[in-house]
């Protein structure tokens, strides 16, 4: 299988319950719910994300995005952690794949919009639900939604397993309001817990 990978990069993870771990990205190109186009966001199924996703890098086996995915851990140092995302990872990530990074001594997580079904175990699973997409993925390590998501309300996922739920802020002109109302959520519905996105404050990728 040939993959085909916008950027990996080193850095810190950013938000939920790994917050500023030290990990290596991997954002895939491609998505199934909007081309990353701005000609075509107004037609999207997804009409909010902002990650560049297009184009990118090609590898033509697992071993060999494997081998370029390690070449960025700090050569001797243990812990390798890595963050695959994208995108949408799991139209590109497959048991070949996991299996060499496993070989290599990766921990691995997956951040997804969950409308793909998982070719393998992983070590951690963030599952971003979208309003009008399909949700594939029944549970995960955590739930995240971008709120207020009309179509996406925290309420319709109480039957997703996940032990961790956060809310994150819609960004953008109303971000001050939609923290605030993510915030009153969160206070009336304690289950839940407010996210913020960190790299950006942080000014890092």
């Amino acid at each position: 299988m040939t993959y085909t990978v916008h950027e990996i990069f080193l850095t810190q993870q950013g938000e939920g319950v790994n917050l500023g771990r030290t990990c290596v990205f991997v954002r895939f190109a491609g998505c199934n719910l909007w081309s990353g186009r701005e000609q075509d966001r107004a037609a999207a199924v997804c009409r909010f994300c902002d990650t560049e996703f297009v184009g990118g890098a090609k590898y033509r086996s697992a071993d060999e995005l494997a081998d370029a995915i390690a070449a960025h851990w700090p050569a001797g140092q243990p812990g390798r952690r890595l963050v695959l995302t994208g995108g949408e990872p799991l139209m590109q990530v497959d048991p070949a794949l996991l299996a060499a990074l496993k070989a290599r001594g990766f921990w691995i997580a997956v951040e997804t919009n969950g409308t793909q079904a998982l070719p393998g175990p992983v070590d951690w699973l963030c599952v971003s639900p979208k309003a009008g997409a399909p949700l594939t993925l029944a549970g995960g390590d955590e739930l995240k939604l971008v709120y207020p998501q009309p179509g996406a309300e925290p309420e319709r996922f109480t039957a997703f397993t996940a032990t961790e739920r956060w809310l994150s802020p819609m960004d953008g002109p109303e971000i001050v309001a939609n923290t605030a109302a993510a915030s009153d959520y969160c206070k009336a519905h304690p289950v839940w817990r407010l996210n913020i996105q960190a790299h950006k404050s942080w000014n890092i990728p």
